[in-house]
């Protein structure tokens, strides 16, 4: 495992924690102010792990797939995804 991978992981399992905190804020009637922001810290630390593993595959699979002539999918991956991301489904 390398260290994009470990990081990752780590925000992935630090937002989980969050995810509980803010489900039990819910159960406990919190303030909503209170509830929306750990919300908005629990989204920050997904998108940073979703960075660090679409960094991971573009230096690894696609450029593997470049290396053997077949990158054209994965480029065809990451439109979709980039699509996804930006809203146009």
């Amino acid at each position: 495992m390398n260290k994009d991978q470990e990081q990752a992981i780590q925000s992935l399992k630090t937002s989980k924690g969050q995810i509980d905190g803010i489900i039990k804020m819910m159960e406990d009637g919190r303030y909503c102010i209170d509830v929306s922001n750990q919300i908005i810290s629990a989204q920050s630390l997904l998108k940073k792990a979703n960075m660090l593993i679409l960094k991971q595959h573009l230096n690894h699979c696609v450029k593997d797939a470049f290396l053997n002539n077949t990158g054209e999918d994965k480029v065809d991956e990451i439109i979709g995804l980039l699509a996804k991301l930006i809203g146009n489904k």
